[in-house]
């Protein structure tokens, strides 16, 4: 189990670095790659542990996918060659489909595989074993699927991985849905337009507020007859032959992952660090904006599109920071670095109020109370609410803490952004998740200035 020690910072962060590319555009793209119709190219490929889960899942049911890359070296983005086997090609999988930490590639698989005609088994690890897919599973039920879980412990009606799937009865489909979903959720989403591929009728979704749009830009690109109009997106699959061309992307970085650089440079007096080739999809930017609205130095410069998503180069330096609300429809473009959007609240001058964030209760760890814990270490005085978090920002500097990560990625790089404030040395345990979104974390954070010692798993 890989440890790191981050050391205080004594100088500013100052580079130019690139991130790992886009998980969830990753995720997405090799699903499509591997349901169209010929040979598709996906260029800069993340090797993080949930995109590998995902491929090693498809290939595991017909698609072959190959690594094109030349002489790639360990951590860096690759090409991929996927030849599809059509949307009604793919073949029962010898073995049960191991999702590893992917919520994303086990709620996405399982809207594909609710509609086929073999039984699939869809696993986790411990951690992925202990998260709720009922949200997922019952819009699915209603259409016809059939899919049977572990039942939860402790909420009743709820059920956990494994998950099995399937198979429909020949000559059954799934059914017309209409559904109006609690939460915005792009897993739920994508699931359900995933599901509706297959189905006979229509899908008809509606969220509280829009969650990232990655599924439904990539079924626009490859003509699927989908509409979307603010919450709502609408997938009528009548009169269209279900043939999906097989395309070519660069996968743009990852903005969950600049996240974390944009944050340390505002957290470390006199830095200023650029982030390269950053997808800014409107619905993953809400971090950045909750940054500039608490007064921290912030640049966003557009680079054209990849693929129909924006791309910029993201600036920022340190300034003074200050106490604010975050609620609302910011939350959902902002779910994964609402982490990283506490360490902004722990130096920032006031309080910070975090609401509407219940949905961090289901993520790889409870979030909302693990971050509760890490920030109580490091001396932040914080209360934790049902759907968010009350910070006390630090002036300051941090208390040396050593903080457990409970195989979270998030919780993990958060710390050792935090850790950057500290009077002292900071003990990070249970650090291999990292490399479930953001392989070179450590060696960016270093190329930045940052001292960081690594003691290898034991």
């Amino acid at each position: 189990m890989t440890t790191i020690v981050v050391h205080p910072q004594e100088k500013p962060l100052v580079g130019s670095v690139p991130v790992p590319s886009d998980k969830s555009i990753g995720h997405r793209a090799l699903l499509f790659a591997s349901l169209c119709e010929g040979t598709s190219n996906i260029k800069a490929f993340s090797y993080g542990e949930d995109n590998v889960s995902t491929a090693n899942a498809m290939r595991a049911m017909g698609a072959v996918i190959e690594d094109v890359s030349p002489a790639r070296k360990e951590g860096q983005p690759g090409e991929l060659r996927v030849t599809g086997t059509g949307l009604y090609g793919l073949k029962a999988p010898a073995a049960p489909l191991d999702c590893g930490n992917s919520g994303t590639t086990m709620r996405l698989l399982t809207g594909i595989l609710s509609a086929q005609t073999f039984a699939s088994t869809l696993i986790g690890d411990a951690s992925l074993s202990r998260r709720p897919m009922m949200r997922v599973v019952g819009p699915l039920r209603s259409r016809g699927a059939k899919i049977e879980g572990k039942p939860h412990p402790t909420k009743a009606g709820d059920i956990l991985p494994p998950l099995q799937v399937g198979p429909l009865p020949d000559g059954t489909y799934l059914s017309a849905l209409e559904y109006e979903s609690p939460v915005a959720s792009a897993q739920i989403k994508s699931a359900l337009l995933l599901s509706g591929l297959f189905a006979h009728g229509t899908t008809y979704l509606k969220e509280p507020t829009l969650s990232r749009d990655h599924t439904e830009r990539m079924m626009h690109a490859l003509g699927v007859p989908l509409r979307a109009v603010g919450t709502v997106v609408e997938l009528d699959p009548a009169g269209w032959n279900g043939v999906m061309p097989a395309f070519e992307i660069e996968i743009p970085g990852d903005a969950s992952a600049a996240a974390f650089l944009v944050v340390a440079a505002q957290l470390v007096d006199g830095s200023r660090v650029t982030v390269r080739g950053v997808g800014t999809n409107p619905t993953r930017t809400g971090l950045f904006e909750i940054a500039r609205l608490m007064g921290g130095g912030l640049e966003i410069v557009p680079q054209g599109e990849q693929a129909g998503e924006p791309i910029a180069e993201i600036n920022a330096w340190r300034q003074p920071l200050r106490g604010m609300l975050v609620g609302g429809e910011v939350v959902p473009r902002a779910i994964d670095e609402i982490p990283i959007a506490c360490a902004l609240a722990a130096r920032a001058i006031g309080t910070t109020t975090i609401r509407d964030a219940e949905e961090l209760r289901v993520k790889e760890s409870d979030r909302i109370a693990t971050m509760a814990t890490v920030l109580r270490a490091f001396g932040v005085t914080c209360e934790e609410l049902p759907d968010g978090l009350v910070i006390e920002g630090r002036e300051s500097p941090l208390a040396p803490a050593t903080i457990d990560s409970r195989g979270d990625h998030r919780i993990a790089m958060t710390a050792a952004v935090l850790a950057l404030c500290a009077s002292g040395p900071t003990t990070i345990t249970d650090c291999d998740c990292i490399a479930t979104s953001f392989p070179r974390f450590v060696g960016t954070l270093r190329a930045l200035g940052a001292r960081v010692d690594v003691s290898p798993s034991s």
